[in-house]
């Protein structure tokens, strides 16, 4: 059994918005999520169930309006499904064992680092600085984090 679980507690935790975007499929409005843009050393996780999603090493300005990731910490952790609402075609995103919507996926991201735009809600995420991650169990992951404090 995996430590990164979906509960009824805490998805009741959930404020209206993040409730709306991870259970319901949504999405916030362009330009006003909270991580859009966060610069700070760490790791974004599940809301629901905290699984490690995405670092900031990985995180990228694509204009979009939404926080864009190269690729994801954990690839077990992300589901991509078919997604043809909207009268489009896309590449859902999910959290595996949270079950969380948490955006999309495209594939006109920076070709130097693999071409993908992992175009993901700030509502379905929470964020770990480098700091807390030890502390907050994410300790495997502190490797996958460039800190810019430290950089020469």
């Amino acid at each position: 059994m995996t430590k990164y679980t979906r509960s009824a507690d805490a998805i009741a935790q959930l404020d209206p918005e993040q409730f709306r975007v991870t259970q319901q499929n949504g999405t916030e409005r362009p330009g006003t999520g909270r991580y859009l843009h966060n610069h700070e050393p760490g790791i974004y996780v599940d809301l629901v169930s905290g699984e490690p999603l995405f670092a900031s090493s990985d995180k990228f300005e694509s204009g979009c309006g939404w926080p864009s990731f190269t690729r994801p910490i954990e690839p077990a952790h992300v589901t991509e499904l078919r997604d043809t609402t909207h009268g489009m075609v896309r590449t859902e995103v999910r959290s595996r064992h949270g079950d969380s919507h948490l955006g999309h996926v495209f594939p006109d991201g920076p070709r130097d680092r693999g071409g993908l735009r992992y175009c993901i809600n700030s509502a379905s995420l929470r964020f770990v600085h480098l700091d807390e991650m030890e502390a907050e169990g994410y300790g495997d992951y502190i490797d996958q984090v460039d800190d810019p404090r430290t950089d020469a």
